[in-house]
């Protein structure tokens, strides 16, 4: 759909940035958020008890600008209750939760918007954001293309059917009365974003904002998915949010059992598929190996059924070596990196 921007009453968007030790980056991010056209702002700063001078950082930008309200910890409570401290203050009739090392591009918040007002049944915006490490941001687009518009459930069970989370979190615009109606994030270590946006789609429509950039994501050694994530934990975290997502008011869709087969059983192909790639390689850990079988067996019990275990089957009985330069194998490969570099391209042009 061709977008367009409403010029109409600026809507009202609270950006909640919550902050643990990122003194260094949080006057950007403040002001990325601030100086968003065509949208009336307000920043909440939460505090999470950093120990540099993130709370003095904090103190001096609110000091110089009516629109920033601090929240400080008085304990470390980690990202979720961070953030859902924000939430509860937060007056926007529009929401977004920026981590205080991310930045949002120019006009971001006035293109989600006008997706919005256009479509109320909305209540999740997202679109692309770029990665990036080092001190200089990339150049971003910033004219929008089309909108794209999925009923909820029909991408809440797109997302079941991969397994995957295909949004990283401050390129997202939430409807205030929808996460109102079903509530802040949920006590997980490293999903918590992504729940909260599968609960999203189970309740209201989720649109995207092709060809422009929304969002700045910095990589860096001291962010939490970089210090504690590896792909085993990534597995892991994200069965915990699907769990999580079904005993929730999801559950009760009429729909819930059958998405929450086809999430557990795309998470057993995935665990199969790392495994047969640690057979690209001479070296092979054989523990690792067996965690990832366990893995799959507990979500699938017959999981002999799934695609791809014969192959770990033929790898374990030919052993590490051998297997790694079979040209059957050799060309599964091959065949495996097109198919990984085709949904980079699907994700990087279209969002999922």
């Amino acid at each position: 759909m061709k977008p367009t921007i409403d010029r109409g009453a600026p809507a009202t968007v609270t950006v909640v940035i919550p902050c643990y030790n990122y003194a260094r980056y949080l006057p950007d991010a403040v002001g990325s958020a601030l100086s968003q056209p065509g949208v009336i702002v307000d920043v909440v700063i939460v505090d999470d008890a950093s120990t540099d001078n993130s709370l003095e950082t904090a103190r001096q930008l609110a000091a110089g600008d009516a629109r920033i309200t601090i929240v400080s910890h008085v304990r470390n409570a980690g990202p979720v209750e961070t953030f859902n401290d924000g939430l509860r203050i937060a007056r926007g009739e529009f929401l977004v939760r920026l981590d205080a090392d991310d930045l949002l591009t120019p006009a971001s918040l006035e293109r989600s918007v006008a997706v919005m007002r256009q479509f109320p049944s909305v209540g999740l915006v997202y679109g692309h954001p770029l990665h990036f490490s080092g001190e200089d941001l990339p150049a971003h687009r910033g004219r929008p293309t089309a909108w794209t518009v999925w009923p909820g459930r029909k991408w809440l069970a797109d997302r079941c059917k991969t397994g995957f989370n295909v949004i990283t979190s401050p390129e997202v615009l939430m409807r205030r009365c929808v996460v109102d109606q079903v509530g802040g994030q949920m006590p997980l270590a490293h999903t918590h974003d992504m729940e909260m946006w599968l609960r999203m789609s189970a309740f209201s429509d989720v649109a995207y904002v092709n060809g422009a950039d929304q969002a700045w994501h910095r990589e860096h050694s001291q962010s939490l998915s970089a210090r504690e994530v590896d792909g085993f934990r990534d597995l892991l975290e994200r069965r915990a949010a699907f769990e999580t997502l079904f005993v929730g008011p999801a559950g009760a869709l009429s729909e819930a059992t059958d998405l929450r087969s086809a999430a557990t059983r795309a998470l057993a192909s995935h665990s199969i598929e790392v495994a047969k790639r640690l057979y690209d390689h001479v070296e092979v850990d054989r523990e690792l190996v067996a965690a990832l079988r366990n893995f799959a067996r507990e979500l699938v019990p017959d999981v002999e059924k799934i695609p791809g275990w014969r192959g770990l089957d033929r790898r374990a009985a030919i052993g590490p070596g051998p297997a790694a330069r079979h040209p059957v194998f050799f060309l599964e490969r091959v065949a495996r990196g097109l198919r990984d570099a085709w949904r980079r391209r699907r994700w990087h042009c279209a969002g999922y």
